[in-house]
């Protein structure tokens, strides 16, 4: 059984992902950390959903793919890895040729990543910290960084070449996201060491899009730095800092894209309608 908690088109991920038609994301509920500042709180850390088999799971796949999406964006999909080998075999027997997108915190076992080799076409992993104390203290896990390196490395290895169509839509390949905390600047420059020290030609997506949650603001007293957006300064010393390192490939994002609009909403009766007709 899979538990998700939304299935659709999705048009704010990196342009090369969700070009002009789409993201077919599905989001499964709960999460490896439990990042204080996420923004798909509620099913990350209240792993709201809908409990869901093999077989369903694999039909929302082939619906998406008939609605047009560039690829599947399987959204958080760590706690169900090993039973996803098997759903993406029996999905690609059925029909499914599109890109398959494992979008994770990379908070993840190299020898479950390797169960998948040959089933993800795109690998999309957050370097959320380089600093496993801030690891610790921002999303209540260990050994953050010597995790996540390696299971990084472990995609690179997977997907060694970005690969794009004619319309800069990406079909293979590996980016790695980072999201730029507020007075974390340097902590984000030793990120930007790290991916550039696996390669520089991988693509970086840098992103400004953080703002203190309600979860955040609720624990103002533990957390004063995350109590506000970071500053241009700050998103403009860390881009110079991309460079710098010798990195060459990445996105960048405008700092007014750090509002809830863009936050997805998790409607359960929506996603129960569709289900019905699948």
């Amino acid at each position: 059984m899979f538990k998700i908690a939304r299935v659709g088109k999705h048009l704010w991920e990196e342009p090369v992902i969700s070009g002009d038609r789409g993201s077919g994301t599905i989001f499964f509920s709960g999460c490896t950390m439990k990042c204080i500042f996420c923004q798909n709180y509620e099913i990350s850390h209240d792993e709201k959903g809908i409990e869901i088999s093999e077989e369903k799971l694999v039909s929302l796949m082939l619906w998406l793919q008939d609605e047009g999406v560039h690829n599947i964006n399987l959204v958080t999909p760590s706690r169900y890895g090993l039973s996803l080998a098997h759903t993406l075999e029996k999905a690609k027997l059925s029909g499914l040729v599109i890109p398959v997108v494992y979008n994770t915190s990379s908070y993840e076992r190299v020898e479950m990543l390797r169960l998948l080799d040959g089933l993800i076409d795109i690998y999309l992993p957050d370097m959320k910290y380089a600093d496993n104390l801030l690891a610790k203290k921002y999303s209540g896990v260990p050994n953050y960084f010597e995790i996540a390196s390696k299971a990084i490395c472990e995609m690179r290895r997977q997907q060694p070449n970005d690969i794009f169509d004619g319309d800069f839509i990406m079909k293979k390949g590996v980016i790695v996201r980072h999201l730029i905390l507020p007075t974390h600047a340097e902590d984000s420059k030793k990120v930007l060491d790290f991916i550039s020290s696996v390669d520089n030609r991988l693509y970086v997506s840098l992103m400004g899009q953080y703002f203190p949650t309600k979860q955040v603001e609720t624990l103002c007293s533990l957390f004063p730095e995350l109590q506000k957006r970071i500053t241009q300064a700050e998103y403009d010393d860390v881009t110079e800092y991309f460079f710098k390192v010798g990195l060459k490939n990445g996105f960048s994002q405008e700092l007014n894209s750090a509002i809830e609009d863009y936050v997805p909403t998790f409607d359960l009766k929506e996603l129960q309608n569709l289900l019905s007709i699948l």
